[in-house]
């Protein structure tokens, strides 16, 4: 398979990919709407990540809800890599029909022309996301057994009991690495679309003679990723609000823990997808199983950008954010050879180094964070 589409491959995992199966002589196609949420109003003068790509590959500009485009697209591609999505967890709970056309829509849509029009595709390969295991998984010493806490309650983070609940259970849960297998509960609306898009590629694929793949990663971050979207990446959104010397407020406690993968970790893993044959119809979940919390990642932004600026740590909450979850990755690494080259102190020193390059952007935080106080998301 020579010829690979990329949906979504101006974003920052997607131009990352491409340039890398550039590098490897691939023909890569990318069809992206160069969204302004991600490369502003002229994406020429202010997106780096679609730079980066725009004369490497051959670029569409076009959308993964309109039929037309995804047959110019499709044309002559044999693996489609489709990371096309609306992303972030809080701002998908009050834009829910966005991300539900496009998400859902998109992969829809793209099953749709696949099952019923002549096309040489051989493989999908989707991203789902950690957000599809909603609060991860945890043992239960009491039940001698592995349990899956439901959504945190607002009763119960309005009294700063950030912990997640499991009925039966008295005693402190233990949190585990989420293997591919635990139960699949999402709490946000974009939690339920990644989900729904890995089901329909893994559903239909096989009924019509295509491969299907796909990966749920954890909390991508790297050099190149947005640090003007105020709506997903923490590490980008603190270091943006650092930059501008601003504050820093931290939800909840600041023990909130996520799995911090580095993008060529997560790249590296995604070829595997595409080239062995050993990652058919198989789910794969891509991070370091390493749980690092909120208020590290803080800490070390402020000391690595050498900019000291206040920590808060404010009580307050989003609702549909998850208190834990990092990845059990025994499954790619036993199937596909993938092991992570980076660790979260390697990353960060290559991401700040990366920031300090960068243009100061402006600090829309506040902006989101309005945004959602006025939908009752956040307390």
């Amino acid at each position: 398979m020579k010829n690979i589409l990329i949906t979504g491959g101006a974003g920052f995992i997607g131009s990352n990919l491409a340039k890398k199966l550039v590098d490897k002589n691939y023909n890569v196609t990318v069809l992206d709407n160069l969204s302004p949420q991600i490369h502003g109003e002229n994406p020429i003068v202010t997106s780096p990540l679609y730079n980066s790509i725009r004369n490497k590959v051959h670029f569409i500009k076009g959308t993964v809800t309109s039929k037309e485009d995804w047959l110019t697209a499709l044309e002559g591609q044999d693996c489609i890599v489709h990371l096309a999505a609306e992303t972030g967890t809080g701002q998908s709970m009050y834009e829910i029909k966005k991300y539900v056309d496009t998400n859902i829509g998109g992969t829809a849509l793209l099953l749709d022309i696949l099952t019923n029009i002549k096309h040489s595709v051989k493989k999908v390969v989707v991203a789902e996301s950690r957000a599809i295991y909603g609060e991860g998984r945890y043992y239960s010493e009491e039940l001698n057994q592995y349990v899956y806490p439901t959504a945190r309650t607002e009763d119960s983070m309005s009294k700063e009991d950030f912990e997640v609940k499991y009925p039966g259970c008295r005693k402190p849960l233990k949190l585990v690495g989420t293997t591919e297998d635990s139960l699949v509960h999402p709490t946000s609306v974009y939690g339920i679309t990644k989900q729904v898009q890995g089901q329909l590629v893994h559903l239909v694929c096989p009924t019509i003679g295509i491969a299907s793949v796909s990966y749920r990663y954890q909390n991508v971050y790297g050099p190149g990723q947005s640090l003007s979207n105020p709506y997903t990446g923490i590490l980008s959104i603190f270091s943006t609000r650092i930059k501008n010397r601003n504050g820093i407020n931290i939800f909840e406690d600041g023990h909130e823990t996520r799995d911090f993968v580095y993008i060529d970790d997560v790249v590296d893993a995604t070829i595997l997808g595409i080239e062995k044959e050993e990652a058919n119809g198989h789910v794969f979940n891509v991070g370091t199983g390493v749980a690092t919390d909120v208020l590290t990642v803080a800490k070390t932004l402020i000391k690595e950008l050498g900019i000291d600026v206040p920590i808060t740590i404010s009580g307050n909450y989003r609702l549909g954010d998850i208190r834990h979850n990092y990845a059990d990755i025994s499954l790619a690494r036993n199937l596909l050879g993938f092991e992570p080259k980076w660790n979260f102190a390697n990353g960060i020193s290559a991401f700040v180094k990366w920031v300090n390059t960068q243009e100061v952007q402006e600090d829309k935080y506040e902006i989101s964070i309005e945004e959602m106080k006025k939908k009752g998301l956040y307390k």
